[in-house]
């Protein structure tokens, strides 16, 4: 038994993008997504018959915006005292108590700095769970509204907020937490409208990791139509070698390195509504 680290695993995969619709730029950090657009019915004339319309399949480039690595060493005596379970445990611990976090708040807070997103200042905390469906209600309707489909609708919200809309008496709450195609109960800790992605390796700390951006907010509720999201890993390596393939220390070793993107489609803002903390 390991003193482990109570984390969670990723609430945000679920809006992971399908490599095959992203085609390769032309330079290595960049790549391609269609964007289509066409004209609106014109008039007929009996005479001349239909009037031409325009349709356009244009090749929006984007770049990758997430690269991030790590390097571990256990030291093979070390390995073999705890029974393997210095090193067998390395890969699983790392993904559930660093990878996992990171992605969730480095995923939230790209979409919630995304310009021309739905966004809602709320002046203060949630007291009640009546409070929490209205601002649900309002923000599906405004969805509604900008003709986002109700389908793939995915809420991600803090536990605290989620538990205080459920405990609601069931027919006033089941109208709205029913609307969503699925409900991510998200950790406050990976909720912020901006993150600073750490790396004090320059100040011989090593810690990495995240943390609140000193201009950072609270991010109480996220509802994202997944289609309006790109999120996808280009290149995933973790990489593990033996103390006999190990040139420069008698130590297991595992190298991770995650490179993708989070990103909008620039037509499919409206796909996005997000309700944070009020900045003043």
């Amino acid at each position: 038994m390991l003193d482990e680290v109570f984390k969670k695993a990723s609430f945000t995969s679920v809006l992971n993008s399908d490599s095959a619709t992203i085609r390769q730029g032309a330079n290595a950090n960049e790549f391609l997504v269609a964007k289509l657009s066409m004209d609106g019915l014109k008039d007929y004339e009996r005479n001349s018959g239909y009037t031409r319309g325009d349709v356009k399949m244009e090749w929006e480039t984007l770049k990758f915006n997430y690269d991030r690595g790590i390097l571990f060493q256990v030291d093979s005596m070390d390995d073999e005292e705890t029974v393997g379970l210095s090193f067998g445990r390395l890969g699983a611990e790392f993904q559930r108590t660093q990878v996992a976090p990171e992605a969730d708040a480095f995923t939230l807070s790209t979409l919630a700095q995304e310009t021309g997103i739905s966004t809602k200042l709320q002046e203060a905390a949630f007291a009640t769970g009546e409070e929490v469906l209205d601002a649900l209600r309002e923000a599906m309707n405004k969805m509604d509204e900008d003709e986002v489909p109700s389908e793939q609708r995915i809420l991600f919200i803090t536990p605290t907020l989620y538990r205080l809309a459920s405990n609601v008496v069931t027919y006033v709450n089941k109208g709205v937490l029913d609307e969503f195609a699925s409900i991510q109960k998200v950790p406050a800790s990976r909720m912020y409208t901006k993150i600073d992605l750490v790396d004090d390796e320059a100040n011989g700390t090593m810690k990495g990791g995240y943390k609140k951006a000193t201009d950072g907010k609270a991010i109480y509720f996220m509802i994202v139509h997944k289609p309006a999201v790109i999120k996808f890993d280009k290149h995933v390596a973790s990489n593990i070698i033996t103390p006999e393939a190990n040139q420069s220390a008698d130590a297991y070793m595992q190298k991770y390195r995650k490179y993708g993107t989070v990103d909008v489609y620039e037509n499919k803002r409206a796909g996005i509504y997000l309700c944070q903390e009020n900045p003043s």
